[in-house]
């Protein structure tokens, strides 16, 4: 998010509106107790991946998975909301204004985000 939250300016100057969907309703262990600075961007939160599961993101953590994420205190159930230790797949769509996905990047690696540069270059791309 961090990443995100740098290059708002920029996507904010291409005309579009950055619109962030999460699963988590609990800070994680890092963000807990951190004050942020107001956002300039809608986070919304995907209680129990509903919205994520629709576009077919949705994957349950191995149990091996679970008791890493447990041991260095990361509790998904808590951090989730639920007790279904899901994630989402991490996505970007760039929708147009009639609600047309014009562009959509999926990673199969939950721990791999696209550079928001690609997602700039997507976005100039459709303003041509």
């Amino acid at each position: 998010m961090a990443a995100l939250q740098q290059a708002l300016p920029e996507i904010t100057a291409a005309g579009a509106t950055l619109v962030v969907l999460s699963p988590q309703v609990a800070p994680s262990p890092r963000e807990a107790g951190v004050q942020h600075p107001d956002q300039a961007y809608e986070l919304l939160i995907d209680r129990g991946n509903e919205v994520a599961r629709r576009f077919r993101l949705v994957f349950p953590l191995p149990d091996a998975l679970r008791e890493i994420y447990r041991k260095i205190g990361i509790d998904l159930e808590v951090a989730n909301g639920d007790a279904s230790w899901t994630l989402p797949m991490p996505a970007r769509y760039l929708v147009d204004r009639q609600g047309v996905v014009r562009a959509a990047d999926v990673h199969p690696d939950y721990t791999r985000r696209t550079e928001p540069a690609a997602t700039l270059a997507a976005l100039r791309a459709l303003a041509r």
